[in-house]
């Protein structure tokens, strides 16, 4: 039997609580993915998969039901601390080939900064699977025009939740997802 993902949609959340599995669970919520039983799973991006919206992905699940998701989350009771979770995404041109998604959870770093790092992850993965050489030293956007002008990635991504934790030290949490439907 075959399991191989034909959509996938990507969301993202954040909670905060004085229990730090309630704040995940509110992460959860927030993202619309807590009423599902979540397996997680390595970072590869179906051959041919449709991306869709969480609006839409949403509409095709019921409560209760297991979902595959690739996750990053990241949690702290610090005052004031920043935190950020990020999926990033590299679809190859060739719908036959397989893409990459990647995880990144940070602290300090800003959803701009999280985002940018998790999408070069994953199209440096995809780039180095598909035989372009690049210098892995270059700033992330040279190697986003290398990548996308080669002809062999045509789209990077990335969803991500940053968040300053709450002032008076509550469990902050934020989640990053990319949930695949069969």
């Amino acid at each position: 039997m075959e399991l191989i993902p034909k959509k996938i949609f990507f969301t993202k959340g954040v909670g905060r609580s004085t229990e730090q599995l309630t704040s995940f669970e509110l992460a959860l919520r927030d993202a619309g993915i807590a009423p599902f039983n979540l397996v997680t799973v390595s970072s590869i991006f179906p051959p041919g998969a449709e991306v869709i919206s969480r609006k839409e992905g949403l509409e095709h699940l019921k409560p209760g039901q297991i979902l595959f998701v690739v996750m990053s989350r990241c949690a702290s009771d610090e005052p004031n601390r920043l935190i950020a979770a990020s999926v990033g995404c590299a679809i190859p041109a060739e719908k036959n080939t397989y893409g990459y998604l990647s995880e990144h959870h940070a602290f300090g770093q800003t959803e701009e900064k999280a985002g940018e790092y998790a999408e070069d992850l994953a199209a440096s993965m995809l780039a180095s699977t598909l035989g372009l050489e690049f210098d892995p030293n270059a700033a992330w956007d040279e190697r986003e025009n290398y990548f996308k002008m080669s002809g062999k990635i045509v789209r990077t991504t990335n969803t991500t939740q940053s968040a300053v934790c709450d002032k008076d030290g509550k469990w902050t949490s934020v989640v990053a997802a990319a949930v695949l439907i069969f």
